[in-house]
């Protein structure tokens, strides 16, 4: 009969264990190297962040609190800058137009006032006196209605500058009087504003124009220009001009 064979040794069965594993074994053997990997970069994790460690449940919260409150304020202050931004571009932009307007309206006055020269597009009139004498009236009348039309500035003979408060009246020999100065034929009467509206203003039926010609007393041209200086201005601290009695 063979004889029985030993039963292996507890060294012997390790080596085999070791060197022909089982699938269990094999199974056992991954799970423990995952725990100790864990383990270890749970172990760094620690070391390497315990700033809050030791803090209690409270402080936590306390401390989530505040920071939670500087970003408020934070945001409030970045909200309360822009604001002023936007107050400082809307201030600005307002005291800048109305700048703008005052000087607008500045120049406007002193253009009426006639204190200012003023270059722009208009129309010239030339009155020459034919078989008699220009009527005075009659220049009054052509004056208003070329401001009715809208003139913007007008001159006579390069030398005076109508305004509000100008008057005309004759100086006799065909001469006409105006603001006191004494003015020769030909008179020439610079005007600025729109060409055609000022140019109409003169020609309308029974018009200006018809009523210098009237009698052939005289000989009107207009002319339609893209531009005009008028030069003529008055002094401001002169005293003005009192209109003659009667």
């Amino acid at each position: 009969m063979p004889e029985p064979e030993e039963a292996p040794t507890g060294r012997a069965r390790l080596r085999d264990a070791m060197l022909r594993p089982s699938r269990s074994q094999v199974i056992v053997a991954v799970l423990l190297a995952v725990v100790g990997f864990a383990g270890i970069v749970q172990v760094r994790t620690t070391a390497e962040d315990d700033t809050y460690s030791g803090y209690r449940e409270q402080d936590l919260i306390d401390l989530l609190a505040g920071i939670a409150g500087t970003t408020q304020r934070a945001e409030d202050e970045i909200a309360r800058l822009e604001q002023a931004r936007d107050d400082l571009r809307s201030t600005t932009t307002a005291r800048t137009t109305a700048l703008e307007e005052a000087r607008r309206q500045a120049r406007a006055l002193e253009v009426l006032a006639g204190t200012v020269p003023v270059t722009g597009p208009g129309i010239r009139v030339t009155i020459e006196e034919d078989e008699g004498e220009v009527d005075a009236a009659d220049v009054v009348d052509m004056v208003q209605e070329l401001r009715v039309a809208s003139a913007e500035a007008i001159e006579i003979n390069d030398s005076v500058r109508l305004v509000a408060s100008s008057w005309i009246d004759s100086a006799g020999g065909g001469d006409l009087l105006v603001d006191g100065v004494v003015l020769s034929p030909p008179f020439v009467v610079e005007v600025i504003g729109q060409p055609a509206t000022l140019a109409g203003a003169m020609s309308f039926p029974e018009g200006p124009t018809t009523q210098l010609t009237k009698d052939e007393a005289a000989t009107v041209q207009v002319d339609e220009l893209e531009s005009i200086e008028v030069t003529a201005v008055r002094d401001p601290d002169a005293p003005s001009f009192a209109e003659p009695a009667g």
